[in-house]
């Protein structure tokens, strides 16, 4: 796995990987002009794309597919440079009609246990708390 991060001037950055781009940037109060998120915001980003690809893919196989989903992730920070992360918290959202609780459930479980290597590896800097909601539609 390899991603080249070019340099766009002021504080923007242009990762490229194998499937894509993404751009980064920072606010303004440190030269950035807030034309895309931050570092640290695509890592909570990387965590949420990694763990719900799993949930869809499992779901799926299940057959038990909500009619939307989104993942919320938040993070706290060290207030001490550089500021590490200090816990996580991924909260799933699900939309639907006949929502399969225990699915959902075990999909989410097995995702965040076995499969995400995001959440495994950011696990063993800080802690993550696994949320879910059900929103019948």
């Amino acid at each position: 796995m390899k991603v080249i991060t070019e340099w766009k001037g002021n504080m923007l950055f242009k990762a490229m990987g194998k499937n894509g781009y993404a751009m980064m940037d920072s606010s303004g109060d440190v030269g950035g002009q807030e034309s895309g998120p931050s570092p640290k915001e695509m890592i909570l980003a990387g965590l949420a794309g990694c763990t719900g690809m799993d949930v869809v893919s499992i779901l799926r196989k299940m057959r038990a597919l909500p009619e939307k989903m989104d993942i919320v992730v938040e993070a706290s920070l060290d207030s001490e440079f550089p500021k590490p992360f200090t816990s996580f918290t991924v909260i799933f959202r699900f939309w639907g009609e006949e929502l399969d609780k225990d699915k959902i459930e075990k999909a989410v479980k097995l995702s965040h246990e076995k499969y995400c290597g995001v959440s495994a590896t950011l696990e063993q800097a800080a802690p993550i708390d696994i949320q879910i909601e059900l929103n019948p539609r």
